[in-house]
């Protein structure tokens, strides 16, 4: 009997998901062994012709990370799906369009000056920025379309699971490969992940006051917060309010606030604001002037609410 086929693909991301499949350690060997992998840029040497040439259908499985920005991420995540039983929104910039989808609060004209003309170590004179088409030597360059705002993966094409986390850690994964070989899945659609909120098995969670205020907002470097304590009730955002479990709480065994990377539970459309306002009703203060000066400690209300999930909120971007 032949083994079934897997790929994986890497898109808008930091490439840390592909981290996290290799973080697998031994555990890989035991995967590679029971799936044949056809697919793998990252790792092994494929070329998109070899995915040309499987019949569609043909794979059993495509574990794809990262966002889609460009014309050649869209072209490739749409043969993907076409060859592939099954799609798996791998990591959370897959799931929720991520870090990168944050780029959607301007536009790419000033993602481009940011990157090839703004920054202190650019040097570009001239301000050149990268072109679709061009000439050069008498030869016909072309670029991938750089697309207006970035898009979580099934913006894009149909999904039929998700794979949470910045990245993803290894028991999930290894769990989440184990479930699909097995054929031992939940309903389509669904996120590989307990749906419940990260705040319900946090190990902080006992020094949690029943009666939480906030009377100030600080930054996780401004206040030594000790390993059992509460970040909220240190005045520290932690958005494990909002978020999905599943994680092992890594972040906050670390000392390290929870920033929302495994998204919602299924009872929330929209992270961002599920968080955003579970913190304002925490506001101790009641005087207009006070809840201002309250909000205005937030540094950066956008990349702290929707630091992973704004292609998939409500808002989507800029409007």
């Amino acid at each position: 009997m032949s083994k079934p086929k897997v790929m994986f693909y890497w898109c808008a991301s930091c490439g840390g998901c592909e981290e996290a499949v290799v973080d697998l350690g031994a555990d890989l060997l035991t995967v590679a062994q029971a799936v044949d992998i056809v697919f793998w840029p990252a790792a092994m040497d494929f070329k998109t012709a070899d995915v040309r040439a499987l019949a569609d259908g043909e794979v059993a499985v495509t574990f794809l990370n990262g966002a889609v920005r460009t014309s050649e991420q869209e072209e490739m995540v749409k043969l993907l799906r076409a060859k592939s039983q099954l799609m798996v929104a791998f990591g959370s910039c897959a799931h929720l369009g991520g870090i990168p989808g944050l780029a959607n609060l301007v536009g790419k004209e000033a993602v481009f000056a940011a990157a090839y003309r703004d920054a202190v170590t650019v040097v570009n004179p001239a301000g050149t920025v990268p072109q679709e088409r061009a000439e050069l030597d008498g030869c016909q360059l072309e670029l991938p379309t750089f697309s207006t705002s970035v898009r979580a993966l099934d913006q894009v094409v149909s999904v039929d699971y998700y794979v949470p986390g910045c990245a993803p850690p290894p028991d999930l994964v290894l769990a989440a490969i184990q479930a699909i070989l097995e054929g031992k899945l939940p309903e389509r659609g669904s996120v590989l992940s307990p749906d419940k909120t990260l705040c319900d098995g946090c190990p902080r969670n006992a020094t949690k006051p029943d009666e939480l205020a906030l009377s100030a907002i600080k930054r996780v470097h401004e206040v030594d917060v000790p390993p059992e304590r509460c970040f909220l009730d240190a005045g520290v955002l932690c958005l494990g309010v909002g978020t999905r479990s599943g994680c092992g709480e890594r972040c906050l065994r670390a000392n390290m606030p929870c920033t929302g990377c495994f998204g919602p539970t299924s009872q929330v459309s929209d992270q961002g604001a599920k968080v955003l306002s579970a913190v304002a009703s925490l506001f101790a203060a009641t005087d207009e002037t006070e809840v201002a000066a309250l909000a205005e400690a937030v540094p950066d209300p956008a990349g702290t609410f929707y630091r992973y999930s704004l292609p998939r909120s409500l808002l989507k971007g800029r409007i």
